[in-house]
């Protein structure tokens, strides 16, 4: 069969099936699941039937090239893997391949046929775990060049008789890779166009939650039943709507809206999608009045988000975004709900931060606390909402960063703690500065082995910030902190913080060993500090490279390399 006698109907075999896949992408059902940032098992299983069955749909529209079968089926298979991941591919390549075995057992070509189908669903799915989203149509289109390639040698290699296998491959080499190839390209642009779509509502919906979380930081401050319900009001109004509940573990904190008159504030919640959403610390997406699972059959909420609040890796409430309507959960109110718990999440942490200062007031790290204003509060904040938009996995360890800072920072009512404790807590400080300022600093710490001591809490965190922000950031704008801890020959540890910054004037050393401190508050603060406990405070510094910082307390190894920026 001549080149163009063969392409013809090739040609159109496609044209199909990206006419069916197109068609079917925009359903609303198959397109959600689709643009998942993850998706589940189950999800994964329908996507291998699905594009197994489009695998057996190209096999049927194929044609017949003297006993073989032209075919545009790894068109179907190659896309699921590409799309979906290995199990997808897997499924999708084993369902293509068994049906072509078993329609044409004897045939010709039927061995080569099935076990490239079947490798090339393997194959795909590794170019979803390894090549990057904007390339996967290209890699997608080399891999079906590729497989129908090695399956035409395979044809040669294993069909008798050769001379009819070498007529089969003559006639279908050319046609088959590029129709297959140029079919899967065309298949996943127009698949990568959802991606785009959620990549712009995502951000569209990120810039609303800001806004919202804008309003609604001094409400969530406060943190009262009052505060919440106005919160729950602006949040309510900027979304359209029916109704939005907050709750934590096990009540209701406030509910605006419809259903308010049997949602009552104070009362333990009732239903087992927001039990669920708490315990698993998992998104519900509610379609209809049964998943909601009122007990009120005249609630006049139809649908519904339920999105965990958490601190750190805990879950400490719910939202509850609620439609007056079923099935009217949109992609758009599922990223936002999204945006909008890491947001208030935060915005709860704050206010537990504001709690703890007034409670700190009489302790004895009153002033060093007080240190932690809403100005740096502030430009975390702003940080996180940043890169939830551009990068979240970055923004969720920059939260569990900022909440073990702020856990050690104001809640610590221990005298001591160990080195360990206290060397975490200057390392979950640094990368909430290294978030905002990037190359510009850099930290190492060393430390040896075996070394365990304790040492009052909050002692070296500040002078990590007193360098970062006195000597870096107002000296060359660039530069290193060393971290240095070991042992004395006189059974003494010993900890040296040193950094490359400006340096600090005499002036300020006098009044920081007199304590008639101005601005270094944290170093005043330490060094009172150490010298109640142990008679001796901060030795402080100016080298040739910046600044040393060094102070002893009251007892080996190699040294060892713990961090490194």
């Amino acid at each position: 069969m001549k080149f163009f006698n063969l392409f013809e109907p090739l040609f159109n075999n496609v044209i199909y099936v990206i006419l069916i896949i197109a068609f079917i992408s925009r359903l609303k059902g198959f397109k959600k699941m689709l643009i998942k940032d993850k998706f589940e098992t189950k999800d994964k299983i329908f996507l291998g039937i699905f594009f197994g069955l489009f695998g057996i749909l190209g096999t049927y529209l194929g044609t017949n090239v003297d006993g073989a079968i032209a075919n545009t089926r790894n068109v179907g298979v190659i896309v699921g893997g590409v799309l979906g991941g290995p199990l997808v591919g897997l499924l999708s390549g084993s369902i293509a391949s068994i049906h072509r075995f078993l329609i044409d057992i004897d045939g010709i070509t039927t061995f080569p046929c099935a076990i490239t189908t079947f490798f090339s669903g393997i194959l795909a799915g590794l170019i979803y775990k390894y090549s990057p989203l904007n390339k996967r149509w290209l890699y997608g289109m080399l891999m079906g060049l590729t497989t129908e390639s090695v399956s035409m040698l395979l044809i040669l290699l294993y069909s008798k008789p050769f001379e009819r296998a070498l007529n089969i491959v003559k006639s279908i080499f050319l046609p088959m890779p590029i129709i297959v190839g140029g079919g899967i390209a065309v298949v996943l642009l127009i698949l990568s166009d959802l991606y785009r779509q959620r990549d712009e509502m995502q951000a569209e919906q990120a810039h609303l939650a800001l806004k919202i979380a804008n309003k609604t930081l001094p409400y969530f401050r406060e943190y009262s039943y009052d505060s919440l319900k106005k919160a729950c009001e602006i949040i309510r109004e900027e979304i359209k709507a029916a109704a939005v509940s907050i709750t934590d573990n096990e009540k209701i904190l406030a509910h605006v809206g419809l259903g308010s008159d049997h949602h009552i504030v104070g009362d333990y919640f009732s239903t087992e999608a927001t039990k669920s959403a708490i315990e698993n610390n998992e998104i519900k997406i509610l379609y209809n009045k049964r998943e909601i699972g009122c007990k009120r059959n005249d609630c006049p909420l139809k649908s519904a988000i339920i999105v965990p609040l958490t601190q750190a890796e805990e879950v400490v409430g719910a939202l509850k975004i609620y439609f007056p309507q079923e099935n009217l959960v949109t992609l758009r109110d599922i990223f936002l709900a999204k945006g909008l718990s890491q947001l208030i999440s935060t915005q709860i942490e704050i206010s537990k931060i504001e709690k703890l200062k007034i409670m700190a007031k009489k302790a004895e790290l009153k002033v060093l606390q007080a240190q932690i204003n809403p100005h740096f509060l502030f430009n975390v904040l702003n940080t996180i909402m940043f890169f939830t938009r551009t990068d979240p996995e970055k923004a969720r360890k920059l939260i569990l960063n900022f909440s073990s800072f702020l856990r050690y920072n104001l809640e610590i009512d221990r005298s001591f703690v160990s080195i360990k404790e206290e060397i975490q807590h200057v390392k979950s400080y640094f990368e909430i500065e290294k978030a905002r300022y990037g190359d510009k600093i850099s930290l190492d710490i060393f430390m040896e082995e075996d070394i365990n001591f304790n040492i009052p809490p909050l002692i070296i965190q500040p002078l990590v910030e007193n360098s970062i922000k006195h000597g870096i950031m107002e000296g060359k704008r660039k530069g290193k902190i060393t971290i240095n801890i070991g042992k004395t020959d006189y059974n003494e540890f010993f900890v040296e913080v040193s950094d490359d910054g400006k340096g600090i004037d005499d002036e300020t050393i006098k009044k920081v060993y007199n304590n008639s401190f101005n601005h270094s508050v944290g170093l005043s603060n330490v060094h009172n500090r150490l010298k109640l406990t142990y008679g001796n405070g901060l030795t402080i510094k100016n080298t040739d490279k910046g600044t040393k910082i060094s102070f002893k307390i009251t007892e080996r190894g190699e040294k060892i390399e713990l961090y490194n920026s």
